[in-house]
């Protein structure tokens, strides 16, 4: 298993915000992770990612614990997180924005290597490398979630974490989108999905977690999800929607 989460509990200050949850991610899955605003979504990704780190439990990536990690210790050792509302660097261009992405990798890497993922971005993003010279606070919303998926790709990650890629996207992006996350999945990378479009996740992804309230309360095959009555009830509009 290349991500196992076991029985975590985090806080925001007093806040109880993960109550006991387990998850894992195995190689090469798109697993989803859905629910309500406020249910931990973020909280969990930034557990991973070393934002946050548990009080409790275990963070277990490639059979190593790396719940006390610092964020850059969590980069290097193959995690990278595509946060919520994009945060590209504004005032900074679209290549720049990119080669920021892979900073932990020069020096330690061939530059013919960091160019390599740098053109298989472009070829995924064809409208970044139109742009590649435009600030990153110019694009369209579309564009900017774009680029900071291209950021986190930069990194060269065996786990990306994605959160709430398609919010504020219009339809047509949001498509586009998740078209990318799974032609992603066909070149190897593994993918932890956040997400309050919970049909597009569970229809992208191989296998969901519904958190509430900072607890798993739903778990299984997105096949599985998709026809549980209270996942239809309560994230996919109404029984069968």
């Amino acid at each position: 298993m290349l991500l196992a989460i076991r029985d975590i509990n985090t806080y925001y200050g007093n806040i109880h915000a993960l109550k006991g949850v387990s998850l894992q991610v195995g190689q090469g899955e798109i697993v989803a992770v859905i629910g309500a605003n406020g249910a931990g979504k973020t909280t969990l990704l930034n557990t991973i990612s070393g934002v946050l780190h548990p009080a409790t439990g275990e963070v277990l990536f490639d059979d190593k614990s790396i719940g006390k990690m610092s964020p850059d210790k969590v980069v290097r050792v193959g995690i990278s997180q595509v946060p919520e509302r994009r945060q590209v660097f504004s005032t900074l261009n679209v290549l720049d924005n990119l080669l920021l992405g892979a900073y932990l990798r020069h020096g330690r890497e061939r530059k013919e290597e960091i160019q390599k993922d740098l053109d298989f971005v472009f070829d995924i993003f064809p409208v970044l490398r139109e742009r590649q010279k435009q600030t990153g606070g110019t694009l369209s919303g579309g564009e900017q979630q774009m680029l900071a998926l291209g950021r986190g790709l930069m990194a060269k990650p065996k786990l990306l974490l994605l959160d709430e890629p398609s919010l504020g996207l219009a339809p047509l992006l949001v498509r586009e989108i998740f078209r990318v996350a799974g032609e992603l999945r066909e070149h190897g990378t593994t993918i932890l999905l956040v997400e309050q479009n919970a049909r597009a996740a569970l229809r992208l992804a191989d296998r969901g977690y519904v958190l509430e309230t900072g607890r798993v309360v739903v778990e299984g095959t997105s096949e599985k999800m998709l026809g549980d009555e209270r996942v239809q009830e309560a994230y996919l509009g109404g029984l069968g929607s």
